[in-house]
């Protein structure tokens, strides 16, 4: 009778300890507010190189304005140019894919994409700093690409 008493006991306390991890594994499935920022491709064009990104506004809130400041490094590391790219508005949960084209680069030097800053970051319930601290990166191509 105490093996089966303490049996028991053993498996309401793994129950009771199952339980207790379900609101912390349903707080963790929860998405992440997030900017993410994907460079998707870099193609010569007629003006010197075209940047593809891919952007996904998940913050919660529409943004009327986000720019970036960033600074493209050259096949030797060093910084070429500093541009800022302005992204327009981002409708929050919507996926845009915006295309830049830069003036004089040749896409096979440039090495890396380094965001710099958020030159404007504005929307409504929107930190101005939501867009750098919230930033999320990828690169599809062979530059890196990140903060």
């Amino acid at each position: 009778m105490t093996s089966l008493t303490t049996s028991l006991r053993l498996l309401t306390s793994a129950l009771a300890m199952s339980l207790a991890t379900v609101p912390a594994w349903a707080q963790q499935s929860a998405p992440v507010p997030a900017l993410s920022l994907e460079l998707n491709g870099a193609q010569p064009s007629d003006k010197g190189c075209r940047l593809t990104f891919v952007v996904n506004n998940n913050l919660g809130a529409d943004l009327s304005k986000a720019a970036f400041e960033i600074a493209l490094f050259n096949e030797a590391g060093v910084v070429d140019r500093l541009t800022v790219l302005d992204f327009k508005d981002l409708p929050a949960g919507k996926t845009k894919v915006t295309r830049f084209d830069l003036a004089g680069t040749d896409c096979a030097k440039i090495s890396r994409v380094l965001i710099n800053s958020a030159t404007e970051c504005a929307g409504a319930g929107v930190e101005p700093n939501a867009c750098m601290r919230k930033l999320k990166t990828d690169s599809k191509t062979g530059i890196a690409f990140g903060i």
